[in-house]
């Protein structure tokens, strides 16, 4: 009976060499072999199977080439090659290596990233920017950037860039996002007693409109793709932008809509026009670098966790309530 379960063709499938190594190494025929010992040369071919499968596995993962040559993959730390060494390490390990976590932020845009007369940065992004770097053992160094040139700047200098950035597809080209941690989207703010005036897009998009935008970022990029009557200046202050709705100098802006809920708490004369129905779908995340895997990881799972203790609502809450 045994004789013939040796015989049996399937055995071929799950180590044949496995077991005739054992019947060699015992110097008996592979027919009398015992019982016990044709179980460990079974195990012995399974293992020897699952081996060579996940190798295989491993090389199509990793892109490795079969010609001689080495081919490169991302692994949990850093990009490798085919040898094993270490191309480069994961931005992670830099920021833990030299204690610092490199952010770059535009500093003019509330209730994100605000640079205050003294030097300081204020805002929900400068806190979560602090709240991440504490859990790396880091400290933050900010480097001031503008919104033509957040890309730029953050790809040349920093480890994050942070500051309500819009979630996009032409910065996803060039870099990466953390998992969104606040949906938002474009939404009018003007003078409460003008609100009327601007419901629909349709009534912002006239030729007597005065529509005032912050120059390089998602608000010139949405009034030049949806306005295309309406006057459009471009203001270089975005700090000051809102006092020239509320001067009269403007009619309306297109924002975000947390920024024209902070600006009527600032400003009660400017009012945000339909706020809970955005003209637009917008997300804010972090934008990291492209490709790391393991930073990429640490940053969602660090933001999973602030929201999960909610010390992500205590930080937002405090700006925006």
């Amino acid at each position: 009976m045994f004789a013939r379960l040796v015989r049996w063709r399937s055995v071929r499938l799950i180590g044949p060499r496995a077991i005739r190594s054992v019947a060699r190494k015992a110097r008996r025929p592979l027919r009398q072999l015992s019982l016990p010992a044709f179980v460990v040369a079974w195990v012995a071919g399974a293992s020897i199977v699952h081996a060579a499968e996940t190798q295989v596995s491993t090389a199509q993962v990793s892109g490795a080439k079969t010609d001689g040559t080495q081919a490169t993959s991302v692994s949990g730390s850093g990009v490798t090659n085919s040898s094993g060494d270490h191309a480069v390490d994961s931005r992670l390990d830099q920021i833990l290596a030299s204690h610092r976590l490199r952010v770059c932020t535009t500093g003019d845009y509330k209730p994100y990233s605000f640079l205050r007369p003294d030097g300081q940065y204020e805002g929900i992004d400068i806190e979560l920017a602090q709240s991440l770097a504490k859990s790396l053992g880091a400290k933050v160094e900010f480097v001031a950037t503008t919104w033509p040139k957040l890309v730029d700047d953050f790809l040349a200098r920093c480890d994050i860039a942070v500051g309500g950035v819009s979630t996009t597809l032409e910065r996803q080209k060039r870099a990466a996002f953390s998992n969104a941690y606040m949906i938002d989207g474009k939404t009018p703010i003007a003078r409460c007693d003008a609100v009327g005036r601007f419901q629909t897009l349709s009534d912002i998009d006239q030729p007597s409109v005065r529509v005032i935008v912050n120059p390089g970022g998602t608000n010139e990029k949405f009034a030049r793709e949806h306005l295309m009557h309406a006057h459009i200046e471009v203001y270089p202050d975005n700090v000051t932008i809102f006092r020239q709705i509320a001067d009269g100098k403007a009619d309306v802006m297109v924002t975000d809509g947390s920024e024209t809920r902070l600006q009527h708490k600032l400003n009660p004369a400017l009012c945000p026009v339909n706020p809970d129905k955005p003209l637009q779908y917008g997300e804010k995340a972090i934008l990291l670098p492209r490709g790391d895997v393991a930073f990429q990881a640490y940053v969602d799972q660090w933001l999973h966790l602030l929201r999960a203790t909610g010390d992500f609502d205590k930080i937002v809450d405090a700006w925006l309530k």
